[in-house]
């Protein structure tokens, strides 16, 4: 296949993992969440809530975002401006974000938004593209930071939201 023909082919296909990564979270479809990550994963939030870069098993990265995002009545991830670096069967991608929760509640704003961007590196599966590694630098955020704790509270109480039909 012609070189420039395969790095757009492979482009398409790193921004359809990463559009999957938003659209399993909003949408409250776990499996296909999981499925943009290779087994073991590296998570770098610390820019969100501190603490410290964790290499685990995308499983457990996984039930742990479920345990708080579907807890929110609704989210919404806005991915932007992908800039994709590929190196053969290894990629990196930098896309900028927008993310808004929602949660109505008696203690405050009943949204928050955060903003910033992914640093995202990936590699090549027969059939894929993977993230092992997903960075979050959060530049700004608005609303009631609050609602996290509440949805995490939420989501521990069986009261998580089902997932969403198209």
């Amino acid at each position: 296949m012609d070189e420039r023909l395969q790095r757009h082919l492979d482009k398409h296909d790193i921004i359809d993992s990463i559009l999957r990564y938003a659209t399993g979270i909003d949408m409250r479809d776990w499996a296909l969440y999981r499925q943009v990550f290779t087994d073991e994963v590296v998570i770098d939030f610390t820019s969100w809530g501190g603490g410290q870069v964790n290499t685990m098993r995308a499983d457990h990265w996984v039930a742990g975002v479920r345990s708080t995002l579907s807890g929110f009545d609704g989210t919404q991830h806005t991915l932007t401006n992908f800039v994709i670096d590929l190196r053969g069967d290894e990629a990196t991608a930098v896309v900028h974000m927008s993310a808004q929760h929602f949660l109505p509640n008696d203690r405050g704003d009943s949204t928050l938004t955060i903003g910033g961007f992914y640093t995202h590196e990936l590699v090549r599966f027969p059939d894929d593209w993977k993230i092992r590694k997903a960075k979050l630098t959060v530049t700004w955020t608005t609303g009631n930071r609050h609602i996290f704790e509440l949805a995490r509270a939420r989501a521990a109480a069986g009261e998580e939201r089902p997932k969403r039909q198209p």
